[in-house]
């Protein structure tokens, strides 16, 4: 008989282990099942790992201008097998810290890798045992609601899939058994632009080919156009309006046929091509066709809740539309988690969709990029009067103490209702205080409550305030 439960979250991501967590607060008898590592992509692969690569390149940065401090540093240099070591080992800690989070919330694991089967039921295909004596095993586990998060992978060209050795995906990057000696970035956004910082950092020759217009084409013109002069400034080559045409690979090398914006086809030869075009969502032989679940592009259609146009069945995180980001699934884990817990009865749960407006977007390359809600076109496009400031970080006391004057935040009002529309921030520690704008959109503020905000002193926040006041023309310190 298949074992019981009220959810069944297939995917331990940080949507997954998010929404299991919440469920079982809720009183809902709760399993996770998990192909590969608990903590998912995010956690092992990608966002946490990737931030401790940057920063070791953000102190060999520090370290190589200490003189500019008053400092004295000799001899510095990287090593890289130790960078990822340590990057490793806070992937392995925080792993270790989501099985703790199952067992202390009494979650049940299952390992293995789950296909729907209709009927609230899921088959959980494993494997017992180790080495000769190892064997393929199978269960079935029955739930009243099973939320999908299964998360996403990297899209490989068509015409030069990673191969692990030349050609990279964001995973092949982490773990790198040499620096690059000349690198190409396939692709601006958040992943491409972070690996291609970390690089450049450590010494490697860095290209990046973009096929759009602009660098990091989701964020605000002004801030793309910032980014990719700083970018150029620490040595990096940038084609934007370009495209790969081919990559052929040989024992020590890649050579690429790109074509420039003006049509132009040229052969350049690299050492190693990171490939960061998109992502594709793991919705492969889980059982969608069978149960008839809607998807298009592989995405799985969801409505603000999470559920999908079949009952019981539910969705969250990268298999569903955008943005991909951790934060985003996580959120709405605990909606659907609440949503189904409603479902089952709660009377004192209330769950609101999400308003993606709200969602930040950070990008972790040096200098940093967040930003939240519209950018300037985006919101005149939209038909709002539109009232826009800009702060830039020379003009505040802390940034030029810490060494980092360059960057600037810019906010974006309805003219009319003051109301808040979107913030965008380039440069040291953005990452951090985007979050200000990003409760204040929540909380529906207008310019008078961020205007009458008492911001402390000396602080980088304190820019977030000189752009508010800039907007309307009352900026004090510029």
């Amino acid at each position: 008989m298949a074992e019981q439960y009220d959810l069944i979250v297939l995917g331990s991501g940080p949507g997954g282990y998010v929404a299991a967590i919440r469920a079982t607060q809720l009183g809902l008898k709760t399993a996770i099942v998990e192909r590969e590592n608990l903590g998912g992509i995010c956690l092992n692969w990608g966002c946490i790992p990737t931030k401790a690569l940057l920063r070791s390149a953000e102190v060999l940065h520090n370290m190589k201008h200490a003189a500019a401090y008053g400092l004295t540093a000799d001899n510095i240099r990287a090593d890289l097998s130790a960078v990822v070591k340590r990057s490793r080992g806070v992937a392995k800690q925080l792993n270790q810290g989501v099985t703790h989070l199952m067992k202390k919330n009494k979650i049940a694991v299952h390992m293995g890798e789950g296909v729907l089967k209709g009927g609230g039921k899921l088959e959980v295909k494993g494997t017992s045992g180790s080495g000769s004596g190892a064997g393929k095993v199978s269960e079935t586990l029955s739930a009243k609601h099973i939320i999908i998060a299964t998360g996403a992978r990297a899209r490989d060209l068509p015409f030069a899939p990673a191969d692990s050795k030349r050609i990279w995906t964001y995973r092949h990057a982490m773990i790198p058994t040499e620096l690059p000696r000349k690198l190409l970035v396939i692709g601006s956004g958040a992943i491409g632009i972070e690996f291609a910082s970390f690089y450049n950092d450590m010494g490697s020759e860095v290209t990046v080919v973009e096929m759009l217009d602009r660098i990091v084409p989701v964020e605000d013109a002004d801030v793309s156009a910032f980014l990719e002069k700083a970018l150029k400034k620490q040595g990096m080559t940038i084609m934007t309006g370009a495209g790969v045409e081919s990559l052929v690979s040989g024992p020590q090398y890649v050579r690429a046929k790109i074509k420039d914006k003006d049509g132009k086809v040229s052969e350049s030869e690299f050492s190693h091509v990171i490939v960061a075009v998109g992502i594709m969502p793991n919705t492969e032989n889980i059982g969608l066709e069978a149960l008839g679940i809607k998807a298009e592009r592989g995405f799985i259609q969801i409505d603000g809740l999470g559920r999908t146009n079949v009952p019981g069945i539910w969705a969250i995180g990268d298999v569903t539309p955008g943005p991909w980001l951790a934060h985003k699934a996580s959120h709405e884990g605990v909606i659907a988690a609440e949503a189904i817990a409603q479902a089952l009865g709660n009377k004192v749960v209330y769950p609101h969709a999400m308003d993606k407006r709200n969602i930040p977007g950070c990008t972790y390359c040096r200098p940093q990029v967040a930003s939240v809600g519209l950018t300037e076109a985006k919101a005149k496009e939209a038909g709002y009067p539109v009232k826009a400031g800009t702060f830039t970080f020379l003009g505040n006391g802390k940034a030029i103490a810490l060494g980092e004057p360059e960057g600037f935040i810019k906010t974006v009002f309805d003219a009319k209702t003051g109301e808040l529309l979107g913030a965008h921030m380039v440069g040291t520690e953005v990452t951090e205080l985007i979050q200000g704008y990003v409760v204040g959109k929540t909380l529906e503020t207008t310019e008078a409550e961020l205007m009458a905000t008492v911001f402390p002193h000396p602080t980088l926040s304190e820019m977030m305030h000189e752009s508010v006041l800039a907007a309307f023309e009352r900026a004090l310190h510029i």
